[in-house]
């Protein structure tokens, strides 16, 4: 496909590379109205490069320097000249970075497609892009229609049973939670400030990477981590928390029967967007049922900005909307949700990442 343009002016890509004639390279510029949306319109050929590079650990294959791209094929079982053209366009995107002789290096982007490395997103871009979570965002027109999550509808189930009657599945999920986690950690610590707070549960804390963090930042903190067994269990085989060992503590139960009480403050990370209202007060009202008085509410989540303010939040909303059925929240949202469980919002902590820890405390009786 190609765009005929008078000489001497740019020229562009199906995916909206801009191609200057003058300095014969590709850049990224203004763009015109038709070509920014052409661009947001093959974006999701992008995603999917990204999970192709990703699952193939191609990555991993050049930490170790340059590789031409039959090396490359060859280490990953993949055909050369298919990769050749995913990389080359995951190159022009700043993924990946293409040398002559069809070599390619890795650069700050595409270093973060690695395997055990501080603050890798591989585990999260394989789990955007298998089978059965790609199908369902094919059915967004559907949940655009009825309102409802379209996992029900890919998959005969709501997403959390999914992953429980498919191990494959899960441990994909777990692995991409706990790499995202790994962004929240250092954003949380650095900017929250735990003075006070002597016992602190962090409620679905999966393999509890960000109850430890919080508790090797703060001597006088006791943490216990509360998920269900399967993921207890999982937790424990992994020695979660044996650094602070002698302030860790393990729970199991479901969070919309109850939750450990007594506690100084509860947090949660990533919980309450995955619900609906309803779903998401019954999660806070058993908290606030088991919160000491004068206890706190810590939710990290992401606060979605106002009007057409530029926000990934507004994108991930989409995926609340047809996976799980929750919702990204403004500030005035929580504000409500909070009203409606008894509890008051406290104040909104901005952190240098796209969370926020969002406080709340309970409404004097």
């Amino acid at each position: 496909m190609s765009t005929v343009v008078p000489e001497g002016q740019q020229t562009t890509d199906s995916i909206g590379v801009v191609a200057s004639q003058e300095q014969g390279e590709n850049t990224q510029r203004d763009l015109p109205p038709g070509f920014k949306l052409t661009e947001m319109v093959f974006a999701s050929l992008a995603s999917q490069g990204i999970y192709v590079t990703a699952k193939l650990g191609i990555a991993d294959f050049l930490a170790d320097g340059p590789k031409t791209v039959t090396e490359l094929a060859q280490a990953a079982g993949a055909d050369a000249d298919a990769l050749y053209r995913v990389l080359r366009a995951l190159s022009s995107r700043g993924v990946f970075a293409e040398r002559e002789g069809r070599v390619f290096e890795q650069n700050q982007m595409s270093d973060l497609l690695r395997s055990n490395v501080p603050g890798s997103l591989r585990d999260a871009a394989i789990f955007m892009g298998e089978d059965w979570h790609w199908e369902v965002w094919g059915k967004t027109l559907y949940s655009v229609k009825t309102g409802k999550p379209a996992w029900g509808r890919v998959h005969g189930k709501e997403v959390f049973s999914f992953f429980e009657s498919n191990q494959e599945a899960s441990q994909i999920f777990d692995k991409a939670m706990t790499s995202i986690s790994s962004l929240a950690i250092n954003a949380v610590v650095g900017s929250y400030d735990f003075t006070g707070i002597e016992s602190l549960v962090d409620i679905a804390g999966g393999q509890g990477r960000l109850l430890t963090g919080i508790l090797e930042a703060n001597d006088s903190v006791r943490g216990i981590l509360f998920d269900l067994p399967h993921v207890i269990e999982g937790a424990k085989e992994r020695k979660a928390g044996a650094s602070v060992a002698d302030r860790f503590e393990f729970a199991t139960g479901d969070f919309f029967v109850s939750v450990p009480e007594g506690a100084d403050a509860y947090i949660m990370k990533h919980i309450i967007h995955d619900w609906d209202d309803e779903r998401a007060l019954k999660i806070l009202t058993n908290i606030k049922r088991a919160l000491k008085p004068k206890g706190k509410v810590l939710l990290v989540e992401s606060v979605v900005s106002p009007l057409s303010e530029p926000d990934i939040t507004k994108l991930m909303d989409i995926e609340m909307l047809v996976s799980p059925g929750g919702k990204e929240r403004t500030a005035e949202e929580y504000r409500q949700l909070f009203a409606r469980a008894g509890l008051k919002l406290a104040r909104i902590v901005p952190t240098n990442s796209p969370y926020s820890v969002i406080e709340a405390v309970a409404v004097s009786e």
